[in-house]
């Protein structure tokens, strides 16, 4: 052995296509099922003035589809294509809009606000009990 053996550290060897996604920082994207469009179907049907905000694939995502109701509440879940999403809307009888052209609306974002503040109002409410 050597004098700098010991100091040198053997990476244990990886196959090929982990080796290449590791390279070029790509991930797998785990793919709409069943479970996402029971989600999406159930959740238009509890709530009012539902729009559809269609996301097209990115990186690090595949297309999402983008509900958000006439309070701001909203969920977000993957779908097989960007024609699915549109066809998923028309068929739920909800107006739908690419994401990407649109932006998403200001109600989502006070939304998020609100909850933002409830949530720190609990936890300063936690913190002095």
């Amino acid at each position: 052995m050597g004098m700098w053996d010991r100091f040198r550290r053997r990476r244990p060897r990886m196959s090929k296509p982990a080796r290449d996604a590791a390279r070029t920082g790509s991930t797998r994207v785990r793919a709409s099922d069943k479970a996402d469009t029971e989600h999406l179907t159930s959740w238009v049907s509890e709530r009012r003035g539902v729009e559809g905000f269609v996301e097209p694939r990115t990186a690090v995502s595949e297309v999402t589809l983008l509900l958000v109701a006439h309070d701001g509440e909203w969920t977000r879940r993957r779908v097989p294509s960007v024609k699915w999403a549109h066809d998923f809307c028309n068929d739920q009888r909800l107006p739908s809009y690419d994401a990407a052209v649109v932006g998403v609306p200001q109600r989502m974002r006070e939304y998020n606000s609100r909850v933002r503040q409830r949530r720190k109002a609990a936890e300063r409410r936690d913190a002095t009990d």
